[in-house]
């Protein structure tokens, strides 16, 4: 027998109602408009044309900005995110030993990630500040001149891995969660059959640790190709475009040259080229990434 729909059925739906017509007006909406307009010439002001595929033709055949972006794009991710995730699990070791004062570093070493973009990015103007610069002070005391850090195309980038280096706070909490979910007795029985601290790390620690790693790793990747706002206000793409990542070329599509159908494929590209490294890393975790609870079900 069919059972009866009760209009009591639908009061959890009413409840997190808010949250759908947000998503669908704020997320889902804009995300299905920006893919309809990808196909349009559709400037702010004047009449739009419907042009198929010709905004993708065109970037991937006539538009250099498009290969120099996308190249500092991914030079950068190759440092960010080796470095980003390296740092940040050796800051959640650190504060998974029980010392004094933990629960202080701990809020010490996550505040840097509240900080807003463009505050976070005056600071590090002052840092690296060619002549009066606290980074180049700190390295003349060891007799070491320190470069134009932001208007020298060789150290620009670099410049701008560790500024965005700084804000670990996210990802070390997670780690650390991920550390205190290991279970000690595995810790106490290597220790009994002799085993040293750097023996457990890569026999205990980081394979319990490969399901946080995985999380960590496809966040920071798709953070890596979102970087905007340091170079924005830092270097604003320079020097020479160092620093002309590839939403600082999609952001200026849009509202520089006010291309909107031009803009939003760029975007759509971005979005499949991460989604195409998310599934990759997904796809290569069945051979490295450890679950516990799989193995006892085997």
């Amino acid at each position: 027998m069919k059972q009866k729909v009760k209009w009591g059925d639908f009061i959890p739906f009413l409840f997190i109602s808010p949250w759908i017509i947000g998503f669908i007006a704020f997320t889902f909406g804009p995300l299905v408009f920006s893919l309809i307009i990808s196909f349009f010439d559709w400037p702010i002001v004047g009449d739009v044309k419907f042009v198929g595929l010709d905004n993708y033709i065109m970037m991937f055949t006539n538009d250099p900005l498009f290969w120099k972006s996308l190249w500092v794009t991914v030079r950068f991710a190759a440092l960010f995110v080796p470095l980003n995730m390296i740092i940040a699990l050796l800051l959640a070791m650190l504060l998974n030993q029980k010392v004094r004062g933990y629960s202080f570093f701990r809020t010490f070493f996550y505040l840097p990630s509240v900080i807003s973009g463009v505050a976070l990015a005056i600071i590090w103007a002052w840092v690296y500040n060619g002549e009066y610069g606290i980074l180049n002070y700190f390295l003349s005391i060891f007799g070491i001149n320190g470069p134009d850090w932001l208007n020298d195309p060789n150290w620009a980038l670099v410049a701008m891995v560790i500024a965005s280096l700084w804000g670990q706070g996210t990802l070390m909490l997670i780690f650390l969660a991920g550390l205190k979910n290991i279970p000690q007795n595995l810790y106490e029985a290597a220790s009994i059959d002799g085993a040293g601290k750097v023996y457990q790390f890569f026999k205990i620690t980081l394979p319990l640790l490969t399901p946080t790693i995985l999380f960590n790793l496809t966040i920071t990747i798709i953070s890596a190709f979102q970087q905007l706002t340091l170079a924005l206000v830092l270097t604003g793409g320079g020097p020479v475009q160092s620093t002309y990542f590839y939403a600082m070329y999609v952001y200026e599509n849009a509202f520089k040259y006010f291309k909107m159908g031009y803009s939003s494929a760029n975007a759509w590209f971005m979005f499949l080229i991460v989604l195409g490294l998310t599934l990759l890393v997904f796809k290569s975790s069945s051979a490295w990434v450890y679950y516990e609870n799989e193995v006892k079900k085997k």
